[in-house]
């Protein structure tokens, strides 16, 4: 079945996850090193960007932080079981929901690993616009956002299609 699922281009499928999770842990350990040289001062700042590293306890977009680590560490099982989900769902998909949900699974295995080995995921892109700035983020997030954005384009754009043939 698992086999059967990953077919033929296993190496394309792997290669995207891996090329996402690289990306992602290229962009954290220059910005840890950047933010350890600068002693934790912003590493860039302009007018819609700010690059500050700051260290996420919580899920996505810092929901949930907490310093209780039992709760830390459920939360982390939870988040990894659902890789596991998403991973069988990647399996069973095909087109461009497979691709979508590989971007997912790129981006979620990067956090996690960094929920595993730092206790927390370094965030370091803050978009603002004056005085109202976004939620801060990474580039595992990214990827993760663009999966679940084109999961959601792509239930609309097929339930558009089973309406028109109803």
């Amino acid at each position: 079945m698992i086999k059967k699922g990953l077919g033929t281009n296993f190496f394309i499928n792997f290669s995207l996850i891996l090329s996402i999770f690289l990306l992602d842990r290229i962009s954290k350990i220059y910005v840890i090193s950047l933010d350890k040289k600068f002693l934790g001062s912003e590493i860039f700042s302009s007018k819609f960007l700010n690059i500050k590293l700051i260290w996420n306890e919580g899920i996505a977009f810092g929901l949930f932080s907490f310093d209780e680590k039992n709760l830390y560490n459920f939360l982390t099982l939870f988040i990894a079981i659902i890789i596991f989900i998403i991973f069988f769902m990647f399996i069973k998909s095909i087109g461009f929901k497979k691709y979508s949900l590989l971007f997912i699974l790129g981006g979620a295995l990067g956090n996690i690993f960094d929920r595993i080995f730092y206790k927390a995921v370094p965030d370091f892109i803050d978009f603002h616009i004056n005085n109202f700035h976004w939620f801060i983020f990474n580039v595992a997030d990214v990827f993760i956002s663009l999966g679940v954005i084109f999961m959601i384009l792509l239930e609309f754009i097929g339930n558009n299609e089973k309406k028109n043939y109803e």
